[in-house]
């Protein structure tokens, strides 16, 4: 066969020209189609998108294939997008895989070519004021669907999603039943009070139609007619007295409501202020706390070595008192006495050793209790039926109320210094515990309810020593999220399986989720399995706690902390680290981080000639 050069002009250079041009024209219209979308809807923060800037390497939020081609994702979450999206703007991006808008503000209705975009695996809308109807068309290929916390209403229409593994429209004002094409995920759909189905969801109710009445052929005669149409008459009430039964009804309403009102002031007024020794009455036991405490025993509070505090038991009973929480435990307090002191009692509930060991135990907790980044153990009391354990107030509370407490437009958000303080200190804390009794001691129930923070956040871990004591393992839905599968398994506790909660721990830091998460499906997923599930799909980007996504600069550092929590939540015991190679591993992150600041400020500082 003879060279043709024409061919030859045509293969090698006509056709990868207009493959060239191809691709130019798909990147410029996903480009057109994000400036129309940027332009379209106000946002606090800027984008930095612009014609004369890259858009697969310079725009913010924006990831494109690996040839560049087009655009296969956008991640906008938490950046002050506001207003309704236009529509023909993201719906034009014919490649795109991901779409997160959560936890911005945009509302209105969601224009229809979006969740029908083919080429659409994940789309993370929740955290919104949307307030369309329930979309009618679905991209085949969605897999995440998430709607929660907007305004979406109406009924459900029966739309099949077959590849759909988590779906989520809680917290909406959907209405009607859930059809047949739903019923797999259940949890899917609660905070929606219109909406009925199996549960959790209430039943729906089977509309009960009453039958029309049968055409009858006897009609009234002018008599009875006009007999029926006086008694009608002697039975209508005037005007005046409609008027006088409502206003009557509303005053004995209000006079009811207000009566409630005083006696719920007076029953908080009496529960913040009330007796240490009443209120473990009344919120542990029937009887009164004092058969609890020994005649012969009235002040044999031992105190430890070096504490300043000076009041005897009889003072503690006597002291102001109120319920700071109900724990794996047992119940604690906040007991303020008369000089002015503060301090925490604990009431343990389930003890299962003697006096003897009891009161070794309390030894070894003090010894442990002395490092900085453990809740300090001053004094303890124990009695055949009560057992209480007195620790320093702690005033900014816990990690756990700091990272799922008020969470509103007006909160301070945690900042990432502070969440990467409190994560070393606590694993300092818990390295701390694992030294004692010849590097054989365990915590046994790490969890953000027993990180609790001094005025500077410094974290202290508390509970330290409790477990041992305990007659009934620990089940409650909060601590099974931070419990090893091997804990779940043999119910033994070791160094590895607190390594594993600390693991649980720090995505929790991270994430800003519960250790549990909803599926949306009849299961429930631990965080571990579902930041793994994220990871594994490279959507990294939707882990992080929206407050973090502020803090540009730290987002390296906080891949290697998430790099780190999940080598600590490893399955298999023995591929964790110990906690003090996770604290090791944890200081590398601050000292590399360091650096490079301390590098950009020099950089920054350098004058050009």
């Amino acid at each position: 066969m003879k060279f043709n050069p024409f061919i030859a002009f045509f293969v090698f250079v006509l056709l990868p020209q207009q493959k060239f041009v191809q691709v130019v024209a798909d990147l410029d219209s996903d480009k057109q189609a994000l400036l129309e979308f940027a332009n379209g809807v106000p946002h606090v923060k800027k984008l930095n998108w612009n014609l004369a800037t890259p858009v697969c390497t310079s725009w913010v939020g924006i990831t494109c294939n690996t040839n560049g081609t087009d655009v296969i994702a956008v991640r906008l979450p938490g950046v002050g997008l506001y207003g309704t999206i236009p529509s023909n703007t993201i719906g034009k991006l014919k490649a795109l895989k991901v779409l997160s808008l959560r936890s911005n503000n945009i509302n209105g209705s969601l224009p229809s070519d979006i969740p029908s975009i083919p080429s659409l695996q994940c789309l993370f809308l929740q955290h919104n004021n949307l307030s369309s109807k329930f979309p009618v068309t679905f991209s085949p290929r969605l897999r995440i669907v998430d709607f929660s916390y907007n305004s979406i209403s109406g009924t459900i229409p029966n739309v099949d999603l077959p590849s759909v593994k988590v779906l989520n429209f809680s917290y909406n004002n959907l209405s009607g039943s859930i059809p047949s094409s739903f019923k797999r995920f259940p949890s899917s759909f609660i905070g929606n009070p219109l909406l009925c189905g199996s549960e959790p969801l209430k039943p729906c109710s089977k509309s009960v139609v009453s039958p029309s009445p049968s055409p009858s052929t006897d009609f009234p005669s002018p008599k009875t007619g006009s007999q029926n149409q006086h008694a009608t008459s002697k039975n209508k009430l005037g005007v005046g007295s409609i008027i006088a039964i409502v206003v009557g009804g509303l005053a004995f309403v209000f006079l009811l409501l207000a009566v409630i009102f005083i006696s719920c002031l007076k029953r908080k007024h009496s529960g913040s202020n009330g007796m240490l020794k009443s209120k473990i009455s009344q919120n542990d036991k029937p009887n009164d706390f004092g058969s609890g405490v020994q005649e012969a025993e009235k002040n044999k509070l031992f105190f430890f070595e070096g504490c300043s505090y000076n009041f005897d038991l009889e003072d503690l009973l006597k002291a102001s008192a109120e319920v700071l929480g109900k724990g794996s435990y047992g119940t604690t307090y906040k007991a303020a006495l008369e000089e002015g002191t503060q301090v925490v009692v604990k009431r343990l509930k389930e003890v299962a050793v003697g006096k003897k060991e009891f009161e070794q135990q309390m030894e070894v907790v003090n010894r442990v209790s002395r490092h900085p980044n453990v809740v300090p153990l001053r004094a303890y009391y124990y009695s055949k039926d009560e057992k209480l354990l007195v620790y320093n107030y702690m005033p900014a509370g816990s990690l756990f109320a700091l990272l799922h407490g008020n969470r509103t437009s007006d909160r301070t958000p945690l900042d990432w210094d502070t969440r990467m303080k409190i994560a070393l200190g606590t694993a300092r804390g818990i390295a701390n515990i694992h030294t004692e009794g010849g590097g054989k001691f365990t915590h046994g129930n790490i969890k953000s309810s027993n990180v609790l923070l001094s005025d500077e956040l410094e974290a202290c871990v508390s509970d330290v020593g409790l477990t041992p004591l305990m007659n009934a393992p620990l089940t409650t839905s909060r601590i099974v999220g931070y419990r090893a599968p091997e804990v779940i398994e043999t119910r033994k506790i070791t160094q590895k399986s607190d390594v594993y909660s600390f693991g649980v721990l720090l995505l929790e830091m991270l994430t800003a989720k519960a250790p549990l998460q909803p599926s949306g499906q009849d299961d429930v997923v631990d965080l571990p399995r579902w930041v793994r599930s994220v990871v594994r799909e490279e959507w990294t980007a939707e882990v992080f706690d929206v407050e973090l996504l502020r803090f540009q600069t730290f987002q390296e550092e906080m891949v290697q902390m998430l790099q780190i929590a999940l080598t600590c939540v490893a399955k298999t015991p023995d591929l964790r680290p110990t906690m003090d190679e996770a604290i090791r591993m944890i200081e590398d992150v601050r000292q590399s981080e360091s650096k490079n600041r301390t590098s950009s400020e020099a950089e920054s500082n350098i004058q050009t000639p």
